[in-house]
């Protein structure tokens, strides 16, 4: 990673900064204050597992402030990125991936807020991709941006209904990737063309999911894809109707979801089950960094800061998704008890 500073007078070497940054991370630090605190109480001993010297004296909460804002984010989510990448297999010979952003409200200047466009991998639920860009609506060129460096061989992207566009569907499979999103009122002509398609006629396959005071039932319906819809990559079509039942009061919701995978290589039941699993990227990712991490009222708001910490957060979350944590708020607890325990996590990582 290059070091944007100076070299005269720089006292810590980057990677030092960015690790012990992350290691206070994975220990539960919130803040960069909080961040200095775990520095400054670390474990000497199992800090020379990674390399920093014993008697070295750790940077002060100015300096991890001042060298984390004047990184080159970007770059350092695509290494991030990468290694983690590397990190998760393949299930089935598929990899499922959820693309989704997400601002950053408490660093927000003038009413703008920091907006953060993510990859997450469906099986491991580990970031393995993550770009800042300008607002919402900016998302639909980033996807492109954000995916063009990874392998997307075989690989499945999940998305709302902002990106399910024409170019995207395009780019994905003449990238070799597949695609599984949800049609909504962005695309009128496409809804309207699947909601009239016979669906009386199509067998239906449905399947329950109670849990968290609500029973919901799925009904799914899939079609090959017919020749007068034109739409690029697209091999079947889904109709997804779910019916949830709500401290007694029901709701019905219908939604439509076009997919590149044939029928014969992905079965309807599948299909859903990727467009169900799109939305861990808010339970387990956003909603894991907004509550565990209280990241919507960090007010870091200096140069590259805002984002380097979402990456931090990020990089523990997937480190302990791999380590076998389910409950990230119980993980950062365990590794906050004992200094030595997020050093020897990232160790072994």
């Amino acid at each position: 990673m290059p070091d944007p500073r100076d070299p005269r007078g720089v006292r810590h070497e980057l990677a030092v900064v960015l690790t012990v940054a992350a290691a206070a991370v994975l220990a539960g630090a919130k803040t960069l204050l909080a961040v200095q605190e775990w520095v400054a109480d670390a474990d000497r001993d199992a800090l020379s597992q990674l390399g920093i010297d014993p008697e070295a004296v750790l940077p002060s909460e100015a300096t991890i402030r001042r060298t984390l804002a004047r990184l080159d984010a970007q770059d350092l989510d695509c290494r991030i990125g990468a290694w983690m990448s590397t990190r998760v297999g393949r299930v089935g010979g598929r990899r499922v991936l959820a693309v989704d952003g997400k601002s950053m409200r408490g660093a927000a200047i003038d009413g703008d807020r920091p907006h953060l466009l993510a990859a997450l991998d469906h099986d491991q639920q580990v970031v393995i991709g993550q770009r800042a860009v300008p607002d919402k609506g900016s998302e639909i060129p980033e996807l492109k941006v954000l995916l063009e460096p990874m392998d997307l061989t075989d690989i499945v992207v999940t998305a709302d209904a902002l990106h399910c566009q024409r170019d995207t569907a395009a780019w994905l499979s003449e990238h070799g990737a597949d695609y599984a999103l949800t049609v909504k009122g962005n695309q009128p002509s496409l809804y309207d063309a699947l909601k009239r398609l016979p669906w009386a006629k199509v067998p239906r396959h449905s399947y329950r999911d109670p849990g968290h005071g609500r029973k919901v039932t799925r009904i799914v319906k899939a079609v090959q894809i017919p020749d007068w819809i034109d739409w690029p990559g697209a091999a079947q079509v889904l109709q997804v109707r779910r019916t949830r039942i709500i401290k007694g009061r029901k709701h019905v919701e219908v939604v439509y979801v076009i997919c590149s995978v044939p029928m014969n290589q992905a079965a309807p039941a599948v299909v859903a089950s990727w467009i169900q699993g799109h939305w861990l990227i808010e339970n387990a990712l956003h909603w894991v960094r907004d509550v565990t991490f209280d990241e919507d009222r960090h007010q870091l708001r200096i140069g590259a800061g805002p984002q380097v910490m979402a990456t931090l957060r990020n990089t523990a979350i997937s480190i302990l998704r791999l380590a076998g944590w389910d409950s990230i708020a119980a993980g950062l607890r365990h590794h906050g008890r004992d200094r030595a325990r997020p050093i020897q996590l990232l160790v072994n990582a």
